[in-house]
C-alpha cells in the first residue's frame, strides 16, 4: 500500500487530520488498532474550545455538534461555600466553549471519512514506524489479528508514505520511533473518580469546586446526563465507592450558602482517571510527526487534551498543504516549535488549575491559605479573571 500521509490512530486527532487533508486534496490512510464500536464508545473529555468548534464547522463536521452540543458562556468557581461565575464572552471578546462529547466528535468524523474520505482501516495494528529519517517512511502493520500488546496472527503488511503522523496516544509506536527525544513529566498523587448518571445536570454550566475534603467538578454530557468527578487518592478502586457514598461526598464538596441543591440519579458508569502532565520534545523526526497524546498529556482540570490535539493537526495540515502548493518545507520544519509554544501554555494553565483547586495529601496550612488567596484574586480582579477566561476558551493556533 502507498499513500501521501499515513495516519496512525483514529481518535479525534487522526480523524480530523484525515478530513482536513481530504478537503485539501491530499490523500491519506488511517490505521486504527481497535474496532469502530470501541472508538465510538471511548469516553474522554467533552469541552471544545472556541477554536476547535470553528475548525470542526469549517471542516464540514459541525452540523450535529451545532444541533446537539451545549454552548457554555462561562464556568462557576466554588470555594468557602461561595459561588462566582466567570463570564467568558464579556472577558474574551465573545468567545465561549461547547459541551460535546469526544465520542460524538469521533462518530461525526468517522461517518465523513467512510462516506467520502480515504481508507480508514479498523482492527489494523501499527507495529512499527521505519525509515522515518528518510524521504520514504514506512508503517509496518497487521490486519486481522489480535490487537494490543502481545497480539498475534493476522496478515503483516507495509504502508509506504511520504509522511507519517502518530496520533496513536501515549502507548503507541510512533513516539518510540523518535530517537533522542526529551521528556518532561509530573505525576500527581491523586486522580478523579468520575461518574456518568442518568439525571439532569444540577447547574447549567460547569462548576469547579475547591473544598477542604478535595476537589469536585459538576459537568454534563447532555441535558439529561450528568458527568461528575471527585478528587480521590491515585490508587482508588472506583467500585470501592457505593453510589450513595459518591452522591453524599459530591453534596459536601459542592455545598453553598444559598438554596442550591444537587440532583441525584442512577449512576451508569464509574472510573478513576489518573492525573499527569507530560511533554515529549521534539514532536518531529524526519518525516514522522507526533500529534495529540503521542506528544503531550495534560491533567483534565483545564479541559485541554482534545483541544491541544486539534491545534496540532490544524498546524500540521496547514504545513502539508503549504508543502503541496509551494514545494517548501518551511512550515513543516517549524511544526514542532510552533505546536510546543501552545502546548506549554496549556500545560501551564492545566497545572495552575490543578494546584489551585486540589488538595495535596501533604499540603500545609500555609499552602491551603495560598489556594484561597489565589481564588480571591481571580474573583476580585478583572485582570486575573480575564487571564483564566482567555486560557480556558483557548490559545491561538500557530
Amino acid at each position: 500500500m502507498r499513500t501521501t500521509v499515513g495516519i496512525i490512530g483514529a481518535g479525534p486527532a487522526g480523524l480530523l487530520l484525515a478530513r482536513l487533508l481530504h478537503n485539501a486534496g491530499i490523500d491519506s490512510v488511517v490505521l486504527e488498532s481497535r474496532d469502530r464500536a470501541y472508538v465510538e464508545r471511548r469516553q474522554r473529555a467533552g469541552i471544545l474550545e472556541q477554536g476547535t468548534v470553528d475548525v470542526l464547522r469549517a471542516a464540514g463536521a459541525g452540523e450535529r455538534m451545532d444541533r446537539e452540543g451545549l454552548r457554555h458562556d462561562g464556568i462557576e468557581l466554588r470555594f468557602s461555600r461561595r459561588r462566582h461565575r466567570v463570564d467568558f464572552p464579556a472577558l474574551t471578546g465573545g468567545r465561549s466553549v461547547m459541551v460535546y462529547a469526544q465520542t460524538e466528535v469521533c462518530k461525526d468524523l468517522i461517518a465523513l471519512q467512510l462516506e467520502s474520505g480515504g481508507p480508514l482501516l479498523f482492527e489494523t495494528e501499527a507495529l512499527a514506524v521505519e525509515d522515518a529519517g528518510t524521504d520514504r517512511p514506512r508503517v509496518r502493520f497487521r490486519r486481522g489479528g489480535e490487537s494490543g500488546e502481545g497480539g498475534e496472527g493476522g496478515t503483516e503488511e507495509v504502508l509506504e508514505c511520504d509522511y507519517v503522523v502518530g496520533c496513536d496516544g501515549f502507548w503507541g509506536v510512533a513516539r518510540a520511533a523518535v530517537p533522542d527525544g526529551r521528556t518532561f513529566e509530573r505525576t500527581y498523587p491523586f486522580g478523579w473518580l468520575g461518574i456518568l448518571a442518568d439525571v439532569a445536570p444540577s447547574h447549567d454550566e460547569l462548576v469547579y469546586a475547591r473544598h477542604d475534603r478535595g476537589f469536585a467538578l459538576l459537568s454534563m454530557r447532555s441535558p439529561s446526563v450528568s458527568r461528575l468527578y471527585l478528587q480521590v487518592p491515585a490508587d482508588t478502586d472506583a467500585e470501592s465507592w457505593s453510589d450513595e457514598e459518591i452522591w453524599d461526598e459530591l453534596e459536601r464538596r459542592l455545598e453553598t450558602d444559598d438554596d442550591w441543591t444537587l440532583r441525584r440519579g442512577p449512576i451508569t458508569q464509574k472510573s478513576v482517571t489518573p492525573m499527569r502532565s507530560y511533554v515529549h520534545e521534539p514532536m518531529r523526526h524526519g518525516r514522522l510527526f507526533l500529534a495529540g497524546d503521542a506528544a503531550h498529556i495534560v491533567p483534565p482540570t483545564g479541559a485541554k487534551g482534545l483541544n491541544l490535539a486539534v491545534g496540532d493537526v490544524v498546524t500540521l495540515a496547514r504545513a502539508l498543504v503549504h508543502r503541496a502548493a509551494t514545494g517548501s518545507d518551511e512550515l513543516l520544519d517549524t511544526y514542532s516549535a510552533t505546536c510546543l509554544r501552545r502546548v506549554w501554555q496549556a500545560e501551564r494553565f492545566s497545572y495552575d488549575m490543578t494546584t489551585l483547586l486540589h488538595g495535596a495529601p501533604d499540603a500545609t496550612p500555609f499552602e491551603e491559605r495560598l489556594q484561597l488567596a489565589r481564588l480571591d484574586r481571580i474573583t476580585s480582579s478583572r485582570a486575573a479573571e480575564t487571564d483564566l477566561a482567555e486560557a480556558y476558551t483557548g490559545f491561538p493556533v500557530g
